[in-house]
């Protein structure tokens, strides 16, 4: 199956569609008037779209078990069609598309099986998702494309040249796909005068993202947080806090971590850890949720 371990839960939703044609109204008003001899058409159907619905991963093989959190199936008559909507809800990393569209089928598959001995001219037809929303696609902010930031690499060795800088790319890497320019990159020793320079420097020089890395755990030379804290001029704990609970989910030392988030003027300072992967899931966790507060520093402006 696809690698869905980076990603974040989101509501999600989604909603099919399958159309059950019969040949005759007298197939209609059995199913109304509930003669039609194999039971009641509706219920049974439905409850065989709930177990489509929680089977589809046992039977597409690429498909992620998930918890399913709603299932609701509605049925409309006009004339000799039954529509039959299928909406499937959860709070999870990855959509319900086919979940839906599995639910939506079998419910039909089910009307077809009981209402074939009386009706032998029965079709199933327009099986196809009518809408779905959640996930990235739909929080990400498609007004700003000018953003710029400043990767600025906090470490003693990495400045020595002892050592090669990884964390730094990892974030500019990821800046990219999200279509936000880089400014400049740096490398620093841990010390706060710099830190306090640099963030004042690029403030000035039009960042619109100062992003820090290394620096936040708890040695006596880490001082990223201390020499951001004073310059702030508004926290944002959410940032941390989702940065600190999304790594805490893939290992038991992030909440070790002090990243820290806050706006300078009108720029949005932050600083993640040091290590490659604490940078580059601290950007997933964040990334591209975190750019809809330039729409508030700038306004939103239609490219």
């Amino acid at each position: 199956m696809v690698d869905i371990t980076n990603k974040i839960n989101t509501l999600r939703v989604a909603t099919a569609q399958a159309i059950v044609k019969v040949s005759r109204h007298e197939t209609i008003e059995a199913i109304k008037n509930g003669t039609v001899p194999k039971g009641d058409v509706f219920s049974m159907s439905k409850a065989a779209g709930l177990l489509g619905v929680k089977k589809t991963p046992e039977l597409l093989p690429d498909c992620h078990p998930m918890p399913i959190e709603y299932t609701g199936i509605d049925y409309t008559i006009n004339d000799l069609e039954i529509s039959i909507l299928c909406t499937v809800k959860t709070i999870y990393k990855t959509g319900v598309e086919v979940e839906a569209m599995h639910g939506a089928s079998i419910v039909a598959l089910n009307m077809y099986d009981m209402l074939k001995p009386i009706d032998k001219g029965i079709e199933i037809q327009k099986v196809k998702l009518l809408n779905k929303k959640g996930g990235k696609s739909d929080y990400t902010d498609r007004f700003r494309k000018d953003i710029k930031a400043t990767v600025v690499v906090c470490s003693d060795t990495i400045s020595e040249g002892h050592k090669e800088d990884k964390a730094g790319k990892a974030i500019i890497a990821k800046l990219k796909t999200h279509n936000v320019s880089i400014l400049d990159y740096i490398v620093i020793p841990d010390e706060s005068e710099i830190i306090q320079e640099k963030t004042k420097q690029y403030q000035s020089a039009g960042a619109d993202l100062i992003i820090f890395t290394g620096g936040t755990g708890l040695s006596l030379r880490d001082v990223t947080p201390e020499a951001l804290e004073p310059l702030l001029d508004r926290r944002i704990p959410g940032i941390e806090e989702a940065i600190r609970s999304y790594g805490q989910n893939r290992m038991p030392y992030a909440m070790l971590s002090r990243s820290v988030a806050g706006t300078y003027k009108n720029s949005l300072v932050m600083a993640l850890p040091g290590s490659t992967n604490g940078a580059k899931e601290s950007m997933d966790a964040i990334f591209p949720f975190v750019l809809h507060l330039f729409r508030i520093f700038k306004g939103a402006r239609h490219d």
